[in-house]
């Protein structure tokens, strides 16, 4: 592939990024300031992490539901933390029909409060909980500085809300949100590494009580926020009056969670995997796993054969049969949208018995025998799932390193220092001078601290997106 196709990442990151989601055609900018455009491959992607991370909600027994875009603007000021921390960011439709409205409506940037709303009315008994929905929907917030997938006006997402009779239960299901759903798909499905931590009161979610984070670190050293998990205590069971009669008949007010992954993701598997060359796709979430590429039109019918092949394994394989195209024009375009394994096969090839593989995890060709292919193809598809992820694991590690003192903390990678070394809350404060924050706490030993642990962590400290 020619240099000149994009902008190396060493030279310019963002300009890179950029160039990879135009030039693999996942995504545009779209007319109104903020928005995007989702093409099918980007969109492709993102179908794959819902299909993935909707199976495990599911599993772990929440149900999919529905809320409105539009929210009473009373609404968000029930809760007065809620509100201030969403107010810079808030879409406010003030007209409707051609005449000013009696009152104005919040554009959805999150549903905690009208979701609070139905709660308390479904809401009555014990017998009522836990009550476990799900919402994949869009949301708005009003960007400064949009990026395409990192920070749009407009985005997509999922968000669960649930509802508990006790503290120890709400905090049992955003450990187990964390955990089985959110690090299952992101680590094992996008193979993007992530720390789970802790977020100090500075970087909570508006309302909550405690937030849980993923956080994971891209190619150019900067952290990237994947997901989150909420225990909402009762802030807004006392703002929306969701309580419930229990068992011995007394009135309480419920414990609820909060937790949500966006499209952000999709950036993140750009920026975490791919190279100088393009995207490169872990197989899970790869629309295409692999491209069967027909050098000439002689070779056709065996590419045709070799397709039905590898899709009688379940395998997602596409024929690229348009030999009228150059072949070189073909195989870039393929490289640049990161499909993990093209198969290249000419008149020769067919006549020898073998194919030109060339897997995206590694470099180079590599001419394998035609005869039992197909078959090894799954497994081959395990060996480029692991060996990304292997890679990425690698490069976080170079990119971090302990430090005694914030004044080490200096250029990109994470940097883990003693909560209690930096200073706590006004250590932090002083980082954010420096654009750096605090992305997360663990304990020494890299678990995850409970609410109330407040010694022995570890501040993990980046630059962020």
């Amino acid at each position: 592939m020619s240099k000149s196709v994009l902008t190396p990442q060493a030279d310019d990151f963002p300009r890179w990024y950029q160039e990879v989601l135009a030039k693999a055609e996942m995504a545009e900018n779209g007319p109104g300031r903020g928005t995007m455009i989702i093409r099918p491959w980007g969109y492709g992607i993102w179908e794959l992490v819902q299909r993935a991370m909707d199976d495990l909600i599911k599993a772990t027994g929440h149900s999919n539901a529905y809320f409105p875009l539009f929210i009473p603007y009373n609404f968000l000021q029930r809760e007065a933390a809620h509100v201030e921390g969403f107010s810079p960011e808030l879409a406010v439709v003030t007209i409707g029909g051609g005449e000013e409205l009696a009152e104005p409506l919040v554009v959805r940037p999150t549903s905690e409060t009208v979701i609070g709303d139905a709660m308390s009315r479904w809401i009555q008994s014990y017998r009522d909980l836990p009550l476990l929905l799900n919402q994949w929907a869009n949301v708005v917030r009003w960007e400064l500085r949009p990026r395409l997938f990192l920070r749009t006006t407009e985005f997509l997402w999922q968000e669960g809300h649930t509802a508990h009779t006790s503290w120890d239960d709400a905090q049992a299901e955003t450990m187990r949100i964390l955990d089985e759903v959110y690090f299952a798909v992101i680590d094992g499905v996008l193979g993007v590494p992530v720390i789970r931590g802790r977020k100090t009161d500075r970087e909570r979610f508006a309302g909550a009580r405690v937030t849980y984070t993923l956080e994971g670190l891209m190619r150019d050293g900067k952290a990237l926020q994947m997901g989150t998990s909420h225990n909402m205590g009762t802030n807004f069971a006392k703002a929306f009056d969701i309580s419930y009669q229990s068992e011995g008949g007394t009135e309480e007010l419920a414990n609820t969670t909060s937790w949500g992954v966006s499209t952000r993701v999709v950036g993140g598997v750009v920026m975490a995997h791919g190279d100088d060359r393009g995207l490169r796709l872990p197989p899970l979430v790869s629309p295409v796993q692999v491209v069967v590429l027909a050098v000439k039109p002689e070779a056709l019918d065996a590419c045709r054969r070799l397709t039905d092949d590898i899709a009688a394994t379940g395998v997602r394989v596409k024929l690229d049969d348009r030999t009228d195209t150059s072949f070189g024009r073909r195989a870039v375009e393929w490289e640049l949208k990161g499909v993990p394994v093209r198969i290249e096969l000419g008149p020769r090839d067919v006549e020898q018995g073998q194919a030109v593989v060339v897997r995206r995890d590694v470099d180079g060709k590599q001419p394998t025998p035609l005869e039992g292919f197909a078959a090894g193809m799954p497994s081959m598809l395990e060996d480029v799932q692991r060996s990304l992820y292997d890679q990425a694991v690698a490069r976080r590690n170079e990119m971090t390193a302990d430090v005694d003192s914030a004044d080490a903390i200096d250029g990109p990678g994470f940097f883990r220092i003693g909560w209690d070394a930096l200073g706590r809350e006004d250590g932090e404060a002083k980082l954010a001078e420096r654009a750096y924050s605090v992305r997360c706490l663990v304990k020494s030993d890299g678990s995850v601290p409970a609410p109330d642990d407040s010694d022995d962590l570890i501040a993990y400290v980046a630059k962020a997106y």
